[in-house]
């Protein structure tokens, strides 16, 4: 699944200017703080409901969702068109690609209609790297692939809303401990946090889940494994819960969802092991009394909801960023 430029990043130019945003895996520390260095004064944007700024004026955005994410693809168009963009959205799952047309020939059409940028979303791990490797050998790289997410590989700018949110709060990643808590075997979100926790310094990354939801052999990702969550909470200074899928909780992974909460549900008597100024941390959206109490999902230390707003910022300025800006 790679295109690389003489050994480099396929995400990357000649000039190592990011040119498509695939996977937080690869990239250099340097470029993901000068993405959240770029989302610092659009957070004063989406915090002020400032209408627009021009940067991405005359420049047409296609979200491609052939996966269904209402809040995902939301937050992509509000910050499209916070930048002045031309939004199309495409609701794939009803239209050419169920009638037989490939992903490429979508692409190549979107292509034909003068687009700018693609965000795309996939069940399939890999899709969006195909259509900028596509675009790449057609002599259109000029136009940008942002990743929103593809089947359980990776789900970048969603890693970078979470570091955002972290650096916000706890300023300085060299002296954290952080937690990430539930399904990570089948979740692009904890892949994305895992990579960019660890290039941006955090000096010790866990995570914490039954064994049938961890990924054989994850240590090999820099990573402290924990099956029992109350030790694994000891201490930290943040802690990212992650959905547990529903289709999950019918299969043979788990017991019962009542007997999740029991182990992995973070409740306030769990939190309390924390430090007293840990923040919690949800990608959304949540199962109450399944992943998170809801004393805890409301409570002083949840940050989920300034995530949403963060979210925006950190869209628009990979966006900027992509777009030469």
């Amino acid at each position: 699944m790679s295109f690389m430029n003489g050994g480099g990043n396929p995400q990357l130019n000649r000039h190592g200017e990011l040119n498509h945003l695939l996977t937080i895996e690869g990239l250099p520390r340097e470029v993901l703080e000068r993405i959240l260095d770029t989302a610092a004064p659009f957070t004063e944007v989406a915090e002020r409901e400032v209408k627009k700024v021009p940067l991405l004026r005359g420049k047409s955005v296609f979200n491609l969702f052939f996966e269904n994410s209402t809040r995902t693809r939301t937050t992509f168009e509000i910050a499209a068109k916070r930048l002045s963009a031309d939004v199309i959205n495409l609701n794939i799952n009803t239209s050419s690609a169920s009638k037989g047309e490939t992903l490429l020939d979508t692409a190549d059409n979107l292509a034909a209609m003068q687009a700018d940028m693609f965000v795309v979303r996939h069940a399939s791990s890999g899709a969006p790297y195909l259509i900028a490797q596509h675009l790449r050998a057609t002599g259109r790289d000029h136009i940008h692939v942002v990743n929103a997410g593809d089947g359980r590989h990776a789900h970048p700018t969603q890693g970078l809303l979470d570091m955002y949110t972290v650096r916000h709060y706890k300023k300085d990643f060299t002296q954290l401990t952080v937690a990430i808590v539930g399904d990570v075997l089948h979740s692009r979100v904890a892949r994305s946090q895992i990579h960019a926790l660890t290039t941006l310094g955090v000096p010790e990354v866990r995570v914490i889940g039954p064994k049938t939801l961890l990924p054989t052999g994850v240590e090999r990702l820099g990573v402290r494994v924990f099956n029992d969550m109350r030790e694994g909470l000891r201490g930290v200074d943040v802690v990212m819960m992650l959905r547990l899928q529903n289709e999950r909780m019918q299969g043979a992974l788990l017991p019962s969802t009542q007997e999740y909460f029991k182990s992995y549900g973070l409740t306030p008597e769990k939190l309390a092991l924390a430090k007293p100024d840990a923040i919690v941390m949800h990608p959304g959206p949540m199962n109450r009394g399944v992943e998170i109490d809801s004393a805890v999902a409301d409570g002083g230390q949840a940050v989920i909801l300034p995530q949403v707003t963060f979210g925006i910022a950190v869209r628009m300025a990979v966006m900027a960023m992509l777009a030469g800006n």
